[in-house]
């Protein structure tokens, strides 16, 4: 049992340092390709590395479960990317970094309203309150505070819709089929929700953006690493530690995009940052501590 919890908090811990460093590469991105046609190249070359890897089928799935995986590719792959990056053609970046991480909070919801197992307690709120305290203080540094209602609200529709991924991914879980070929899978749905979406923002795939070797080497990051490891690793997670668990560690992806600002692009970590960074892991722990106890004893009752 501690053996799996170890092995799962690592795979979330990877998830998110990754995660967090995924600003840059779309960031450079974005300058010749629309968000849409990032989000699409990078799951398809994710699917590819996923077949590769594990170029067996998966069979014997149910009408039910692969209504189930249809619904995670929606949410997960699909709505939760899109509403993400039209949010941010309406509104400041800090305010959709705050508003997402919003997630574990609608997870810990769902998941208590579906899996009365997971019912979230003080010390969750308390976590959740002063990690919250400190992504605003990130994200918000010497910022003005500006509230715009269409992408503020596609930005906490992003964060609900991916909290009902977290929950599908949980029920996803329990078919006991191995993770690759379940993220595989939803990977497909994703990618088919996602097609219409290529024509409705009038996206044109030209040959020369996709083969420059700048574009090469980060659509490769965002697929490669983005895409397939962290998706196969945060549902892996998910599998091992539950929905609510895992996503706690959402809290850390603005931590860790301002330590990599610091690193790759030279930024400089303000007080207000060095604040908001303890008071967000500060958060994450808190919210952790009281999962942990109850583990333990659960472990001294077996």
């Amino acid at each position: 049992m501690r053996y799996s919890n170890t092995a799962g908090h690592l795979a979330a811990l990877l998830t998110v340092l990754i995660w967090g460093t995924t600003f840059i590469s779309t960031k450079i991105l974005l300058v010749a390709f629309q968000p849409v046609e990032i989000l699409f190249l990078r799951f398809v070359i994710g699917l590819l590395a996923l077949l590769l890897v594990c170029p067996r089928r998966l069979r014997g799935t149910s009408k039910k479960q692969e209504l189930t995986f249809a619904m995670a590719g929606l949410c997960g792959i699909c709505l939760y990317y899109l509403m993400e990056n039209i949010a941010l053609t309406y509104t400041m970046v800090s305010n959709v970094g705050v508003i997402i991480s919003v997630a574990p909070f609608f997870t810990a919801l769902l998941s208590y309203l579906i899996h009365k197992e997971e019912k979230p307690n003080t010390n969750f709120f308390l976590g959740f309150a002063v990690a919250m305290a400190g992504i605003f203080l990130i994200s918000f540094n010497g910022a003005k505070l500006e509230l715009n209602p269409i992408g503020d609200l596609l930005a906490l529709l992003a964060a609900l819709v991916w909290a009902c991924y977290s929950v599908l991914t949980k029920y996803i879980s329990g078919y006991g089929y191995p993770t690759i070929l379940t993220t595989r899978r939803i990977f497909c749905y994703g990618i088919l929700f996602m097609i219409p979406t290529l024509f409705f923002f009038d996206c044109k795939l030209e040959l020369t953006r996709i083969t420059n070797p700048v574009s090469i080497f980060n659509l490769l990051f965002l697929g490669l690493g983005a895409s397939a490891l962290c998706f196969v690793t945060w549902n892996f997670a998910v599998k091992l530690l539950g929905a609510v668990k895992t996503s706690i560690y959402i809290y850390m992806v603005p931590v860790i995009t301002v330590i990599t600002s610091f690193l790759v692009l030279h930024e400089t970590i303000t007080p207000l940052a060095a604040l908001g960074t303890l008071f967000t892991l500060a958060g994450l722990f808190l919210s952790e501590y009281q999962h942990q106890k109850e583990g333990e004893k659960i472990g001294t009752a077996k």
